[in-house]
């Protein structure tokens, strides 16, 4: 891809209006998030309806079941984050450090299967590649819907494995969208961050 102002600006004007729409519901998405809000999760289903056809499309099969899955999530989550009878909402928590091993080893053994079974049986682009991103992505989008404080440092490597991966297949909206989740993903992590100290000292 030629990475030069005018390459990217070409680029660009070739974009799909569909990956543009989904790149902003995205970055709404995260920042609602970062801020607690219920309100995030609607913003992160439609989002992700539109990243599951144009992955599909393109041939990323892990990815494009990835967003089926975010779809699904979003209204898991949607529902979790509402108040409830007494106007309180899900807690920030932490995990331990056995819960944090037993996430890696999972998503190490995940990607090793799902990237055999994608490159062996549908033929899938860079599947080891897409494998990791979707592995990882589905447990920590699992983390975030529980609010496990953690969840954005996972962010921060997934999102930035994401970024090469989506210039590896052209998509440059999605690596705009992926380079801004990895800088909202320190945001996220200092908000909550601040939020669980507080709600500790209550």
């Amino acid at each position: 891809m030629d990475m030069s102002i005018a390459g990217i600006a070409e680029a660009f004007a070739k974009m799909s209006g569909w990956e543009v729409t989904a790149t902003l519901l995205g970055i709404a998405y995260v920042i609602l998030a970062a801020k607690e809000s219920q309100w995030a999760w609607p913003f992160a289903f439609f989002s992700t309806l539109i990243y599951t056809v144009i992955f599909w499309d393109g041939a990323l099969v892990a990815s494009s079941l990835l967003n089926f899955y975010y779809m699904v999530m979003a209204v898991y989550g949607f529902m979790l984050w509402k108040k409830d009878a007494q106007g309180e909402t899900l807690s920030i928590s932490r995990w331990h450090l056995k819960h944090h091993l037993a996430f890696i080893a999972a998503g190490i053994a995940g990607t090793i299967l799902l990237g055999y079974l994608t490159s062996t049986y549908a033929g899938a682009k860079f599947a080891y590649h897409d494998a990791f991103v979707m592995v990882f992505s589905g447990i920590a989008t699992w983390m975030m819907a529980k609010k496990v404080l953690e969840n954005w440092l996972y962010w921060m490597v997934i999102d930035s494995a994401a970024t090469v991966l989506y210039y590896r297949s052209g998509y440059l909206a999605t690596i705009v969208l992926f380079v801004l989740y990895v800088i909202l993903a320190f945001y996220g992590y200092a908000s909550w961050k601040k939020a669980y100290r507080e709600q500790s000292h209550t």
